[in-house]
């Protein structure tokens, strides 16, 4: 079988420590919040937020009733979408502190969760100052003499301290504000129509003095769709603040299912309502330029200040309670830097973030200082789409791989939530093409920094289940018989320990870098080592490539004795047409080993695998890895091989720029000239790049010549012959030759060709 690769990819569990299994928990903290205060009530109160008091009339002058309906239903879509999601996810793991970046983390990978998990940090930070510029707007259209700022500013530093007494306190004090929001709901129900001669004027103060509009204000007004959208979008992204709260919960796999939908309903009947009422009662003009048009068509005009400004506390209040949360995650898992480490810790019985509170403050204040509610709420809008989008590919993805640890009790088709991922990214498009390119920059930026960081996690995600999908789609779709245009060098290296033998993977890895497999293999003693101590060396062999560079799998395997446990090796190790086509290996010092040595590379060739012997010149290595000879004989046999390993060798890191030289002896100098002639033929059809060299033998033997245009190259390539080509001569006495007639040559490789393969074709394709 094949083996977790021991480079390409960061491990993503302590090393030692294998990730633990997904739980299904139905408990959370002890004594922890329920559905309705932990979920309901804060997600409800943060739809029915300051977009509803101060925007929704803006909403319904710009677009009409019909398009202000459309809006509100594709705004709920996307959100109902990403909450069936959240509640897949949320079904089949404990959702810890974090909500939305939790789930995502432990989804789709540390990295992801992180890129995603900082901004939605920063817009729920910016939620903040939105709900609380709202209610200094709200403030000052009933008090003009108020300054927005200051009130802005004492408000958000009060909800801050609210958050940090403690997440219960805060939670309580929210089921006042519902009181206040269901009694200026019911007085806008009560309410009536406008009266004509206040139509097409704006309230300037409490005492319901009004001012006339001309049509250059109205006109001046008015803003596309898409922008409306952005502006309205946050409105229903409350759904966040449930979430935000998961660690908070007794039950969160129950809760914020149960929750959300809830709110997410209620939400959408009262938003549906509302523009029916707006459009019945009030003129374009007043819609469109007076923020406080419903206390004008309420039954009791101040019951709507007592909602804006519940609902803007209240909104605030969730937003600083998730935004802290979701920073104290992201410390914890070792996302931010080191020195902000501090950020995740929790204090007293709630684990409440102190710290993090108060830098979310420090950023709301921020935020509240520009005081533009129709600024900040476009930037809140992309970021919580992106948020959104993520989240339904992490379930999505989930749902598709079919993982048997994906279980969720509440079970979502995988086509919905990537039905609610498109819908993110073309609302974000619609919107503003040039801010989702911004966003995903942020968002790409942010991952990038995290891969470069070399981030642990001791939790599994989706990543290996998606290239398990893909490796096995084609693994199916690869075809199992020999293709020369697509033929890969996969070897097989025989090192023993990598330590000792390490110019073997070296050489292997330069064959096969970035184009083919590499497994590194070594024997043990059959009953020597137990099966945790061959994982453990695995591992450590992992682990070695892996500091070294190198890209390969790893392989232990228990036998009698190391040729036995080779030749078992190669013949079942593999998996389809990743099977490895070629095995590397190095020469024997030992004669007493010989004859079993030999016997070997019989049935290695009898296997159908090619065969690279390595004699190596140990006082030489490789040396300065800038001169290569390849001895030639023509493009039938092993000659096609030598030219591709050449070739695959002249271009790798380690020997780029090398002087590749096929050389080939003839007798005179006639024969010289027409030779040279042909090998130029051969580079130029072989596209290998090679440099051809004839050489004349003057009465010469071979190994004469041999010895004296290869002693001060770096690295030589011969063919063997064939086992079965031998007739009765014994295979020992042929390699002993070959070791005898190269052994004051620098290191060289005996190559075989024994694959099922015409490796002229390989060459020549397309000639």
């Amino acid at each position: 079988m094949l083996e977790t690769p021991a480079n390409g990819s960061r491990p993503r569990a302590s090393p030692r420590t294998a990730p633990p299994p997904k739980t299904r928990v139905t408990t959370g903290r002890p004594g922890g919040l329920g559905t309705f205060g932990g979920v309901f009530t804060p997600s409800l109160l943060t739809i029915l937020g300051v977009i509803m008091y101060l925007r929704f009339g803006w909403v319904v002058g710009n677009v009409g009733l019909l398009g202000t309906l459309v809006i509100v239903t594709l705004s709920t879509l996307i959100t109902f979408l990403t909450a069936l999601s959240i509640a897949a996810i949320a079904t089949d793991q404990r959702v810890r502190t974090g909500g939305a970046y939790y789930m995502i983390s432990r989804s789709l990978g540390i990295e992801t969760g992180g890129a995603v998990g900082i901004p939605l940090f920063l817009a729920q930070a910016l939620s903040v100052a939105l709900y609380t510029v709202g209610f200094a707007e709200s403030v000052v259209g009933a008090f003009p003499g108020a300054d927005a700022r200051t009130v802005g500013v004492i408000t958000t530093i009060a909800v801050a301290l609210l958050a940090l007494i403690s997440a219960r306190v805060a939670i309580r004090s929210q089921y006042i504000i519902m009181g206040a929001i269901a009694l200026s709901l019911i007085s806008l129900v009560l309410g009536s129509p406008l009266d004509p001669a206040s139509a097409g004027a704006v309230n300037v103060g409490p005492g319901g003095g009004t001012g006339p509009l001309g049509p250059e204000a109205i006109e001046a007004a008015r803003q596309p769709f898409w922008v409306v959208f952005a502006v309205f979008f946050p409105a229903v992204t409350g759904i966040m603040a449930g979430v935000n709260m998961s660690g908070d919960l007794a039950e969160p796999n129950k809760s914020i299912p149960r929750g959300t939908f809830a709110a997410i309903g209620v939400g959408y009947l009262i938003y549906m309502g509302l523009p029916l009422l707006l459009a019945a009662r009030a003129d374009e003009a007043s819609l469109l330029l007076d923020p406080l048009v419903m206390r004008r068509i309420s039954l009791w005009g101040d019951a709507i200040l007592l909602g804006v400004w519940g609902a803007t506390l209240s909104s605030a209040v969730g937003s600083i309670l998730g935004a802290p949360r979701v920073l104290q995650a992201l410390a914890r898992d070792g996302v931010l830097p080191r020195r902000l480490r501090w950020l995740g810790k929790g204090s007293g019985a709630d684990d409440t973030p102190r710290a993090g509170t108060i830098v979310t403050l420090v950023l709301a204040l921020g935020a509240v200082w520009v005081g533009d509610l129709n600024l900040i709420a476009p930037v809140l809008t992309m970021f919580f789409l992106t948020t959104y989008g993520v989240l339904n590919v992490a379930a999505g993805v989930e749902r598709f791989l079919g993982s048997p640890s994906f279980r969720p009790q509440f079970q979502v088709p995988w086509a919905l939530s990537l039905l609610g991922a498109v819908g993110c990214i073309a609302v974000m498009l619609l919107i503003n093409p040039l801010a989702t390119g911004a966003a995903a920059v942020v968002v790409g930026g942010v991952f990038i920094w995290l891969e470069r960081q070399g981030l642990e996690a001791t939790f599994g995600d989706v990543r290996r289940g998606v290239w398990m999908s893909l490796t096995r789609t084609g693994l199916l779709r690869i075809r199992s018989d020999s293709d020369p245009r697509n033929w890969r060098p996969h070897f097989l290296v025989l090192s023993g320990a990598p330590t000792r033998r390490w110019p073997l993977i070296e050489l292997a890895d330069a064959f096969t870098q970035s184009r083919g497999l590499l497994t590194v293999a070594t024997v043990v003693p059959l009953d020597a080592v137990s099966a945790q101590r061959r994982e453990a060396q695995e591992q450590s062999i992992r682990e070695y490539l892996g500091k070294r560079g190198v890209q390969g799998l790893v392989r232990v395997v228990p036998a009698p004795d190391p040729f036995a446990g080779a030749e078992r090796l190669v013949e079942y190790y593999g998996l389809g047409a990743l099977s490895p086509n070629t095995v590397l290996l190095g020469d024997t010092a030992r004669t007493e080993l010989r004859d079993r040595y030999c016997t070997m590379i019989e049935r290695f060739h009898e296997a159908r695998r090619n065969i690279v012997i390595v004699r190596d010149a140990e006082d030489r290595g490789f040396g300065d890895r800038q001169r290569v000879d390849i001895w030639w004989g023509g493009l039938q046999g092993n000659g096609a091989l030598l030219l591709i390993l050449g070739y695959l060798l002249s271009s790798s890191l380690a020997w780029r720029g090398a002087d590749v030289r096929m050389i080939t002896v003839v007798p005179n100098e006639e024969a010289k000239e027409s030779t040279l002639r042909h090998l130029h033929e051969v580079v130029a059809a072989t596209r290998t790049g090679v440099r051809p060299v004839v050489e004349v033998s003057h009465g010469r033997s071979f190994d004469q010549v041999l010895h004296e245009v290869s002693r001060d190259s770096d690295l030589v390539l011969m063919g063997l012959q064939a086992p079965e080509t031998r007739g009765d001569v014994d295979y020992r006495s042929y390699i002993e030759t070959m070791r005898e007639r190269t052994s004051d040559l620098p290191t060289t490789l005996f190559v075989l060709a024994g694959e099922e393969i015409v490796f002229r074709e390989v060459l020549l394709r397309g000639e």
